[in-house]
């Protein structure tokens, strides 16, 4: 009986240990769906400002929706005279308790980080730091635009800007 018991008991444990809920966070999905303008085939070109000046390269970016769309998945890569100058993967999701967006980036590296985001007027802001930022938005013309700006005494500087089409 004694053995009996140990057996329902670790096929219980085992069942709740691997048991997750199917179940759609609505909150999440809602706010993960206001960055719909994101999703898609994208390609373009840029500039950012380095030491040596400004320099050039074309981007593509590859965007989806994941995980019953609670989640933004982006791959982007960068090349610049035939070499990759930018390789990243990224997920975007919503954080319920601190109501904002967390940007989760990976590089080849190993490097990976956590930033803050958020959507201010249908732009998508995200800080590696309170002295940098980024905005994505969608111009006019369809377009994605995205800036990069490092804050210098209370004023905002542009050092990255790229400018991409829709493939799909």
């Amino acid at each position: 009986m004694k053995i009996l018991c140990h057996i329902l008991l670790i096929f219980f444990m085992t069942n709740f240990a691997f048991s997750q809920s199917s179940k759609t966070d609505s909150i999440s999905k809602s706010k993960i769906s206001e960055l719909q303008f994101m999703v898609g085939k994208w390609e373009g070109s840029g500039w950012m400002m380095g030491r040596q000046g400004k320099s050039n390269f074309v981007q593509t970016e590859d965007i989806s929706f994941k995980l019953d769309s609670t989640a933004i998945h982006i791959e982007g890569k960068g090349m610049a005279n035939g070499k990759t100058i930018h390789d990243a993967l990224a997920i975007l999701t919503y954080n319920k308790n601190d109501d904002n967006y967390l940007f989760r980036s990976y590089l080849p590296s190993g490097q990976n980080a956590e930033f803050k985001a958020e959507l201010i007027d249908s732009k998508l802001y995200w800080y590696p730091n309170e002295n940098v930022r980024y905005i994505i938005w969608l111009t006019e013309n369809g377009q994605w635009y995205e800036k990069g700006e490092y804050q210098r005494e209370g004023n905002w500087n542009q050092f990255f800007e790229m400018t991409l089409d829709k493939n799909e």
